[in-house]
């Protein structure tokens, strides 16, 4: 894959919105503004339900409420809670902490039942947990982490095993990284990197889901094993035959993928 035009990613992103499927309708569906002047959107039931803060992917440089917006109603809808998204600000012209501050200080304003997020979402919602844990300060009670990156080195053997030809290659990845953090220091300190951290201990519970054909599925499953060695409750499913970014729309086109849905959103209900 060649190392793209950011110009060019962004607009090619926003020129195919209108040509995304709609997702259910929810009966109250509004955009709000939270701490900071952050965009957020809430999806809600008209009645009070537990409230999962959801971080979307998009390798900390793409993506919005928007790109998002079929997922968050479709968690919304199958799972009974209300989704409050955010519009976080992305690098490089925010790099890294910048996206950990935000949803921080979302988790902070919403105090939510829960957080979520895809790939690089969920790298910024791991990280936004364990930074309101080193302050001393309230965790959500569950993460639930799709496809997640969880190591700015990119040093396990998926990253080179799957690297190539199946939609999220390593070297996409590895620009990706350096627009997060341009410092090749600062990706190396296990400070920057959920996988990494030195101390697990205290986080909520979570589900961490991967996919086969992934170059980040094994930073995933790592993360799971060190979460629960640390005394962590940790779910893990590794789900067999899809690609990164399984959970944005392939339910459309694969019964595979449409499935695994399905099992995300159950192990979302048997959490709360």
């Amino acid at each position: 894959m060649a190392i793209p035009d950011l110009d060019e990613l962004r607009a090619d992103i926003t020129a195919r919105r209108g040509r995304r499927a709609p997702g259910p309708e929810l009966p109250h569906v509004e955009d709000l503004t939270g701490p900071g002047g952050l965009r957020l959107r809430r999806y809600g039931h008209g009645e009070p339900r537990p409230v999962l803060v959801f971080v979307h992917g998009g390798a900390w440089v793409v993506c919005d409420l928007d790109t998002h917006d079929r997922t968050c109603r479709r968690i919304a809808a199958a799972c009974g809670v209300e989704v409050l998204a955010v519009d976080y600000r992305l690098a490089p012209e925010h790099p890294n902490p910048a996206g950990i501050e935000d949803v921080a200080a979302v988790l902070r304003w919403a105090r939510p039942w829960a957080v979520a997020g895809d790939s690089a979402g969920g790298f910024l919602a791991a990280m936004a947990c364990i930074r309101l844990r080193d302050n001393g300060e309230r965790v959500p009670d569950a993460q639930i982490l799709l496809c997640p990156n969880t190591d700015l080195t990119l040093s396990q053997p998926s990253v080179e095993e799957k690297g190539t030809g199946f939609g999220l290659d390593a070297d996409f990845l590895a620009w990706a990284v350096a627009q997060w953090e341009p410092d090749p220091v600062r990706r190396a300190d296990p400070a920057n990197s959920p996988m990494l951290a030195p101390d697990l201990r205290g986080l909520p519970r979570a589900v961490i889901v991967t996919a086969e054909d992934d170059a980040l599925r094994d930073e995933g499953r790592v993360f799971a094993d060190r979460l629960r060695e640390a005394g962590n409750d940790v779910a893990y499913r590794c789900e067999p035959g899809l690609v990164h970014g399984f959970i944005q729309g392939m339910d459309l086109t694969s019964p595979e993928a449409a499935a695994a849905h399905e099992r995300v959103f159950a192990d979302i209900r048997a959490l709360r």
